[in-house]
C-alpha cells in the first residue's frame, strides 16, 4: 500500500513538473498588434494632438512592444544602448509569461499613459481579453503576463520622462517679430505657433536635433529677380492653375489634425489624422500585405516611428531656427488679398516642410524593412473621407506627399527640396546607426 501511494506521488509529481514545458501559450496575431496601433491612431486623432506629440505617442509604445518580442528572438537585436538613453529592459520572474501578450500589454499601458482618452485605450483592451479568452487564455498567465508588462511599461517611462517633454510644457510661447520675413499666425484661428522648443525634446539615434541642417531659406526680398519673389509667385500660380488631380493630391496628404471651418458666424473643427499617423497607417498596410507575422510588423512599426520621431525634432529645430513667412501671409500682404490655399496652412513656421522630412525618413524606413518597388494601395484616408491612391514603392508616396505641399499652398519648393534632403538624411543615419537584425544568427540559419 505505501510503495502505491509512492508510486502515484511520484506520477503526479512528474505531471505537474512537465506541465510548464508542455504548456501552450495563448495565440497573439499580428492582427491583434495591427488593431491596437489603429486604436492609438484614433485617440490621436480624438485627443487633437499635434504632429510632433503624436509622434511621441507612438514612438514609445512601439519600442515597449519590440523590445519584449526581441528578448524572445534571438534573429532581432535589442535596442538597449543603441537608442539613446535606453536601457536593457527588466527580465521576466514567471515561467508562465506569455511574452508576445506581454509585449502588446505593454504597448496599451504606454499608449494609455501618453493619451487622454484613456477610456477608449480600456474599450479596446476589453475587446482583446475577450478574443484571448476565446483563444483559451488562462488567469494564470493573464496574470504572470501582465505583470511583466507593468515592469516593461514602467521601465520605458522612466526612460520617456527623461526626454525633456515635460518641461518644454511650461516653456514661453514663440515671440512675435516685426521683422517682415518672420512668421505669423495665419487664419482663419490665427493660433499661437505649436511646439517651439520641440528641438530640446532627446533625440532617440541622431546625435543631436540640428545634426543634419539644410541649407537656409532664401534670403527675403520682394525684388521680381530674386529667388525668394520668384518661388512666392510659384506657389501663387500653381494654386490658381490647380486642377482636380493636384488638388486631391494635396488632400490626401493634408493630415491636418485640426482644421478650423468657418460658416457665417459659426466656426468648428474638423479632425484629422497627423503625417505620422499617416505613415503608421502605411506601415500596417505593408506588414498585411507580406503577410508578415508579430515580430516583423512590430519591427515595421518601431523602425518607422523611430524614423518619424526623429525626423520631427530635426524639422521642428530648422522651423524655429529660420522662422519663415508662410505664403499665405505674404501673398496677401504684398500680391493678392484674396488669395487662399488649398489646403489649410499649420500653425507654425514655414522652412523646412515637415510632410517632406517625415515622409522621406519613414519610407527609408520601411524600404528597410519591406524592400524596393514594393506596390501598395494607401487607404488610410478612406475613413476621414478621401479615397485611395496606388502606389509602387515609399519612396514614390513620400515624393508625392512632399510635392503635395506645393500643390496646397503652404510650402515653398525651397522647403519641400530641403525638407526631402534633411528626411533622407535622418532616414540614412538610422539605416547605418541602428541595428534591428542580428545578422550573425540570421546567417547561421
Amino acid at each position: 500500500m505505501r510503495n502505491t501511494v509512492l508510486y502515484f506521488l511520484v506520477v503526479i509529481g512528474f505531471f505537474f513538473s512537465c506541465t510548464p514545458s508542455n504548456y501552450e501559450p495563448t495565440k497573439v496575431k499580428a492582427d491583434d498588434l495591427h488593431s491596437l496601433m489603429q486604436k492609438v491612431t484614433d485617440v490621436t486623432v480624438h485627443d487633437i494632438f499635434s504632429p510632433p506629440v503624436a509622434s511621441r505617442v507612438y514612438v514609445y509604445p512601439s519600442i515597449a512592444t519590440y523590445e519584449i518580442l526581441a528578448d524572445q528572438d534571438s534573429s532581432f537585436r535589442t535596442l538597449a544602448g543603441q537608442l539613446n538613453g535606453l536601457a536593457p529592459i527588466p527580465t521576466p520572474e514567471s515561467k508562465e509569461v506569455n511574452f508576445k501578450m506581454a509585449a502588446l500589454y505593454a504597448n496599451y499601458l504606454t499608449s494609455k499613459k501618453l493619451i487622454f482618452s484613456e477610456e477608449k485605450m480600456e474599450e479596446w483592451l476589453a475587446d482583446w481579453k475577450a478574443e484571448l479568452v476565446n483563444r483559451g487564455l488562462t488567469d494564470d498567465e493573464w496574470e504572470a503576463s501582465v505583470n511583466y508588462a507593468t515592469k516593461v511599461h514602467q521601465h520605458i517611462m522612466t526612460w520617456a520622462d527623461e526626454d525633456n517633454y515635460n518641461e518644454t510644457r511650461t516653456m514661453s510661447r514663440h515671440p512675435l517679430s516685426d521683422k517682415p520675413h518672420h512668421w505669423e499666425p495665419t487664419p482663419p484661428a490665427y493660433m499661437a505657433a505649436i511646439e517651439p522648443h520641440w528641438n530640446k525634446i532627446r533625440t532617440f539615434v541622431l546625435d543631436s536635433a540640428n545634426q543634419f541642417i539644410p541649407k537656409p531659406p532664401y534670403e527675403y526680398s520682394l525684388e521680381q529677380d530674386s529667388p525668394f519673389y520668384q518661388e512666392m509667385m510659384e506657389v501663387y500660380e500653381v494654386v490658381k492653375g490647380v486642377d482636380k488631380e493636384k488638388k486631391e493630391i494635396a488632400s490626401f496628404w493634408d493630415c491636418n489634425p485640426y482644421v478650423m471651418n468657418i460658416t457665417g458666424h459659426v466656426m468648428f473643427a474638423t479632425k484629422k489624422i497627423t503625417p505620422g499617423g499617416h505613415w503608421m497607417g502605411i506601415a500596417k498596410i505593408a506588414s498585411v500585405l507580406d503577410e508578415a507575422d508579430l515580430m516583423k510588423s512590430s519591427y515595421a512599426y518601431t523602425k518607422t516611428s523611430i524614423a518619424l520621431a526623429d525626423g520631427f525634432i530635426a524639422c521642428w529645430d530648422e522651423k524655429y531656427r529660420s522662422n519663415l513667412i508662410r505664403p499665405e501671409t505674404i501673398i496677401n500682404r504684398k500680391i493678392d488679398d484674396d488669395w487662399t490655399p488649398t489646403l489649410q496652412t499649420p500653425p507654425f513656421p514655414e522652412y523646412t516642410s515637415g510632410h517632406s522630412v517625415i515622409s522621406t525618413a519613414a519610407a527609408n524606413a520601411l524600404t528597410d524593412v519591406y524592400g524596393d518597388n514594393f506596390s501598395f494601395l494607401d487607404s488610410t484616408e478612406v475613413k476621414y473621407g478621401l479615397p485611395t491612391r496606388e502606389f509602387k514603392s515609399f519612396m514614390e508616396a513620400s515624393q508625392e506627399a512632399a510635392i503635395s505641399r506645393l500643390y496646397g499652398g503652404i510650402h515653398y519648393r525651397r522647403a519641400i527640396e530641403e525638407g526631402v534632403w534633411q528626411g533622407q538624411k535622418v532616414g540614412e543615419w538610422i539605416r547605418e546607426n541602428l541595428e534591428f537584425r542580428n545578422n550573425k544568427v540570421i546567417a547561421e540559419n
